[in-house]
């Protein structure tokens, strides 16, 4: 069992930064995939970014590739969500979601363990 919670969300202007980070507990992260999503009000949960059990791998939704960047650290546990340049669209809950040996996969039923979200609200 892996147990996640996310923490760094927050208020932002556009064109700020936030890194959101996700620490997990009960496993070590190493043979775990992970990744993030996002929801808006009144939207489906959408895939943010993924990376691989090795690290070796990384996935990005189309909007925010070139400036959000998923990394992990498996001496701390911990999965960071750099985000850039941030736009008003970028607001949502962000889930952060973990993989058994998982590649990066963008999709959501793929994911076994799910937190229960930070808040981004970025004001234009």
């Amino acid at each position: 069992q892996v147990q996640l919670v996310e923490s760094g969300g927050g208020l932002v202007q556009a064109g700020g930064s936030l890194r959101l980070s996700c620490a997990a507990s009960g496993r070590t992260m190493s043979r775990y995939a992970m990744a993030w999503f996002r929801q808006a009000p009144g939207k489906e949960r959408e895939f943010v970014a993924a990376i691989s059990w090795s690290g070796g791998a990384t996935n990005y939704e189309a909007s925010v590739k070139g400036r959000f960047t998923i990394s992990k650290d498996n001496v701390k546990n911990t999965v960071y969500l750099q985000m850039n340049s941030l736009q008003p669209e970028d607001t949502a809950v962000y889930y952060c979601a973990a993989a058994v040996l998982g590649s990066g996969s963008p999709t959501s039923r793929s994911y076994n363990y799910w937190g229960q979200g930070t808040q981004v609200t970025v004001s234009s």
